[in-house]
């Protein structure tokens, strides 16, 4: 079983308030646009009116995740509908002699992604999805998925351009903000992450604590 990375949250503003999750965009090679995904969202009441927190849990574990779409992303509306994702290790450092299995190749027909191999000239640090030929009007999403809360959610992405290799190197930063997203939506992370809290685990802790403060300040714990 594998580790769970944890945000606890807290309200305590006077009024209820709907928090939703996201995390920090992967690095992937080649610039293509980048898109978001929120990955859960509940409502939650004052702390001290309620006695109730908000409990979000991310396998840490990474994930390869391919969808298929009917458009180009658009903020406020879902990224896609079928979806495939594999457990997947990250190319290890550049002058290793390990043998990660960081490669992952999608097939179309039914969709899914193969059970991951060495690949070769990966990213250190990332994974890979190599695409087979399509055509348009198909769209393809790939990037880095999450088990969000029990739920497999495609967490960034970029569209997949046929018979190309995608290198995604996940950053384990999530964030919370208010407002209700519902997960698999597409959001602007820019625009979100500005006024949200910041859970930064890349230091290797597996549990934060988060309140909204009743000045609608956040502190991170």
């Amino acid at each position: 079983m594998s580790t769970l990375l944890t945000i606890n949250v807290t309200n305590n503003e006077a009024n209820n308030q709907n928090f939703f999750f996201f995390q920090q965009p992967a690095i992937y090679v080649g610039g293509a646009t980048v898109y978001s995904n929120s990955l859960y969202t509940a409502p939650l009441g004052n702390h001290a009116a309620t006695g109730g927190s908000l409990t979000f849990l991310v396998n840490l574990q990474y994930y390869a995740g391919v969808q298929q779409a009917t458009q180009a992303p658009v903020p406020g509306q879902t990224s896609g509908y079928g979806s495939a994702m594999q457990p997947i290790d990250l190319a290890p450092s550049a002058g290793s002699t390990l043998q990660n299995n960081d490669l992952t190749t999608a097939t179309l027909v039914p969709l899914g992604l193969s059970k991951p191999v060495p690949g070769s000239g990966v990213e250190p640090g990332a994974f890979r999805i190599t695409m087979p030929v399509f055509a348009p009007p198909a769209i393809y999403n790939v990037g880095s998925a999450v088990l969000a809360n029990g739920t497999p959610v495609l967490s960034n992405f970029v569209q997949a351009q046929p018979n190309t290799n995608t290198d995604c190197q996940p950053i384990l930063k999530f964030y919370v903000a208010t407002g209700s997203y519902t997960p698999g939506t597409v959001m602007d992370f820019t625009q979100s992450s500005v006024s949200a809290a910041l859970c930064d685990f890349t230091g290797g802790r597996t549990t934060i604590n988060v309140t909204l403060n009743n000045d609608g300040s956040w502190t991170v714990a």
